[in-house]
């Protein structure tokens, strides 16, 4: 027993100082301090990494806030430009509409050269006379009445442009919530990166201090073999975080409308704070706020008007007509100049079913308009509830997984000393190296997810600015 007790001493005391051999010619340290995604102190142990978090170099990236990746999302971004011109389309059709209340004149230049004094004799019952003439004149007509035909079509254009106006703020929000959700998976996969960067780099350093050991044959080249095993899957982590971390930043360039290659170095953000323990006032909040249950709302009065605007059409129409004008050139049968009024009173008798067809089908629409908004209210109640559940989930994670890293540290302590005493296996070791890079890459990801979680619950929210 005690010439055991001499030999883990001798071996103990050569690890030690092949383990400072391999410092010195590395210039590596082997205890970095761990990654710190959620901000907190970092741990005292001898196992943690550290992940550069400083931004990349000037040349290579720009920096860029979350503030200034909304700016230009609002400039660039097509699909919301797209729904700024509907809204402006659908304004002008209320002036379209209006133009139905004021006098309509159009000019005249007609000339005709007639095979003598004639007249249009087929295909009508009255008989037109055709002369040899140049004239000019004007023609004037003025809607007298129309029983609410033209202004319910100005009310149904009213209410359509508010509905394009909310349809914008509604386009607008989830442009923002595109953005916000990109910037902060494009932030969260950075932090990944990193994370397995510096994995990497510690166990590159272990493997070179295994492979010092093995050469004294103090380790058996199967310590070797799995370092050099776990080093390998740290290279594969870090290609593929590289991977995610440019899909990332594509997702950003094009939610903010851009279409150039970037590369973007990300400002972080504060955390805002948790949602309270209860949804029914954020579900009050949507139904008062969200854009897109006002803008049906408003589609489904502007149907209604344009449906009363179609029965409208059953009744008649008043209209007074003027016209006048100059006849230089006339035979005998036309004087010189001419000029009438007139009321000409429009009585629809029998359409075929056209009117009634057309008024039916527009209260049908506008009956499906109020469903539609129905419809939404439900959806928008099921959106919060849904939203409000993740973003407390999101929230309670980040402590949970800072938890999670400070156990597998402990972990990763404790494997490595019954490693070093030659009381425990590489195999053991490895296995609480895994674990410890799990919980790292896991609290990378907690801070970002809880910010996207918020991004989704003020947009279901409606309050998304």
């Amino acid at each position: 027993m005690r010439c055991c007790l001499f030999l883990r001493i001798v071996n103990f005391a050569a690890l030690t100082v092949l383990s400072l051999g391999a410092h010195a010619q590395t210039k590596e340290p082997v205890q970095a301090p761990t990654p710190n995604p959620l901000g907190s102190q970092p741990l005292s142990t001898s196992w943690q990494f550290q992940a550069d978090a400083s931004p990349l170099p000037t040349g290579q990236s720009a920096v860029l806030t979350l503030a200034d990746a909304e700016a230009r999302a609002l400039k660039n971004q097509p699909r919301l430009l797209a729904q700024q011109f509907r809204a402006q389309a659908a304004n002008k059709r209320i002036t379209e509409y209006r133009s139905g209340y004021f006098p309509q004149m159009f000019g005249n230049l007609t000339a005709v050269d007639a095979n003598g004094d004639t007249a249009v004799a087929a295909g009508a019952l009255t008989t037109s006379s055709i002369s040899t003439r140049a004239a000019g004149g004007a023609s004037l007509v003025q809607m007298i009445t129309d029983f609410g035909h033209t202004s319910n079509l100005v009310q149904s254009a009213r209410f359509n442009a508010q509905a394009a106006g909310q349809d914008e703020e509604s386009v607008r929000q989830a442009v923002l919530m595109n953005v916000q959700e990109a910037y902060f998976a494009a932030q969260a996969a950075d932090s990944v990166r990193k994370t397995a960067q510096a994995v990497l780099d510690f166990r590159s350093v272990t493997l070179r201090q295994l492979n010092a050991l093995a050469q004294s044959q103090l380790r058996s080249t199967l310590d070797v073999q799995f370092a050099q095993v776990m080093v390998s899957e740290a290279e594969l982590a870090v290609v593929r975080a590289e991977s995610t971390v440019q899909k990332a930043q594509a997702q950003l360039a094009a939610s903010m409308g851009e279409e150039g290659a970037s590369n973007y170095a990300l400002v972080d953000e504060p955390l805002p704070p948790s949602p309270d323990s209860e949804p029914s006032g954020y579900i009050q909040q949507a139904i008062a706020d969200r854009p897109d249950l006002k803008g049906l709302r408003l589609h489904s009065e502007s149907a209604s008007h344009e449906a009363r605007a179609e029965t409208d059409r059953n009744f008649p129409s008043v209209n007074a007509l003027a016209s006048g004008g100059e006849v230089p050139i006339h035979d005998s049968t036309i004087h010189r100049d001419y000029g009438a009024v007139g009321i000409n009173i429009n009585v629809p008798i029998f359409t075929g079913g056209l009117y009634t067809s057309r008024a039916a089908e527009a209260h049908f629409e506008a009956k499906a308009a109020d469903n539609d908004a129905s419809l939404r209210e439900v959806e928008i109640v099921r959106d919060v509830r849904m939203a409000w559940a993740d973003a407390r989930d999101a929230y309670l994670q980040i402590a949970v997984t800072q938890r999670l890293v400070d156990q597998a540290n402990v972990a990763m302590r404790l494997a490595q000393a019954r490693y070093d005493a030659g009381l425990g296996s590489i195999v053991e070791l490895n296995q609480a190296e895994l674990n410890q890079t799990s919980a790292l890459i896991t609290a990378a990801s907690a801070r970002f997810d809880y910010l996207r979680s918020m991004s989704a619950f003020q947009f279901a929210r409606g309050d998304l600015h």
